[in-house]
């Protein structure tokens, strides 16, 4: 089975000198992420869907093995909340093209007021290309219910797993690959802190038990302050052997 660890996103400054060399131009930080990390979490088409053209220039930026998962746009899951989501999905299916065999899962992260609505989760799923990998990113606790999960192993989506202040760590595994987002271990705040060994040895021995089950797992750190996330990624790779 396969295992990527990664993390969200690679544009940040302050991993000048964790990850970047001083002087390295930002155009080359991708290249430089790919040559340590074999995936990466596209997160700013959340705020802004790139044009297609941008896909492509990434796709012939990563090497050969290299998978970038992308983040759904707001518009779909903020906005919409994911009803009468074709025009979106349209969009999604060109970026996801170009992106060609760099293309990894699609991040389908929904609204921390969205509540439950199983109609809605299942027709969306529906909707989407069979060919797109979907994970889904829970944020109210409502969507914590069998028949949802349901609803996810009959379209073949992911649960997304995750930790982070306030948001519940729930091991479910609901199709052939786990997609895991590790939002930090500060519990005042999101995004925030640095994993400890012991929180690192834990998730290694989790992945294990989901690659024991015959499941490709892919795991993005989202505390990406102070290069905590680069760090954090490198030393689960380095426990995973």
């Amino acid at each position: 089975m396969t295992i990527r660890i990664g993390t969200s996103g690679w544009s940040y400054r302050d991993w000048v000198g964790v990850l970047y060399e001083p002087g390295l131009p930002a155009s080359r930080w991708l290249q430089r992420y790919a040559t340590e990390f074999g995936t990466v979490e596209l997160n700013g088409s959340f705020y802004r869907w790139p044009r297609d053209g941008g896909f492509a220039r990434w796709r012939d930026q990563l090497p050969p093995g290299f998978t970038m998962s992308v983040k759904a746009a707001r518009g779909l899951t903020h906005a919409r909340r994911l009803k009468s989501p074709q025009v979106w999905i349209e969009r999604l299916e060109r970026g996801w093209a170009e992106l060609g065999d760099r293309s990894g899962v699609m991040l389908v992260q929904l609204h921390p007021a969205h509540e439950r609505d199983d109609a809605v989760l299942d027709q969306f799923l529906g909707a989407m290309p069979g060919h797109i990998p979907v994970a889904v990113e829970f944020r109210h606790p409502s969507w914590d219910h069998p028949a949802v999960y349901d609803v996810l192993e009959d379209h073949g989506a992911a649960y997304v797993v995750m930790s982070g202040a306030g948001l519940p760590c729930i091991l479910k595994a609901t199709t052939t690959f786990v997609y895991v987002r590790l939002h930090g271990p500060d519990p005042d705040a999101l995004y925030g802190g640095s994993y400890s060994p012991d929180d690192l040895r834990w998730w290694a021995e989790r992945i294990r038990e989901w690659d024991a089950q015959g499941r490709d797992v892919l795991l993005y750190f989202n505390n990406d302050g102070g290069g905590n996330a680069v760090r954090n990624a490198r030393d689960l790779l380095g426990m995973l052997g």
